[in-house]
């Protein structure tokens, strides 16, 4: 199964790269297991995936952790975003 990854602002900085197609191994069906799988690849990940605060978005929906993943997918992880 092969989904789209975006990452935006300082995510986008800290792992190097704006998007990524990637083959999802068994087991990662939720886009809460993308990031725990994403996170793995080493620290650079890890740190950049680790806030609390980290927004998540399947098929350019806001979403939580539990969301399933499918077949096709475009998942987007960004840093809260702030107006003023």
């Amino acid at each position: 199964m092969a989904v789209t990854v975006k990452f935006f602002a300082s995510v986008r900085e800290a792992v190097g790269a704006a998007s990524e197609t990637i083959e999802l191994p068994a087991g990662v069906a939720t886009v809460g297991a993308l990031r725990e799988h994403l996170a793995a690849r080493g620290e650079q990940w890890r740190t950049a995936l680790a806030s609390p605060a980290l927004r998540m978005a399947c098929n350019q929906q806001m979403c939580g952790a539990d969301t399933a993943v499918g077949d096709g997918a475009e998942v987007a992880f960004f840093p809260p975003v702030t107006g003023g």
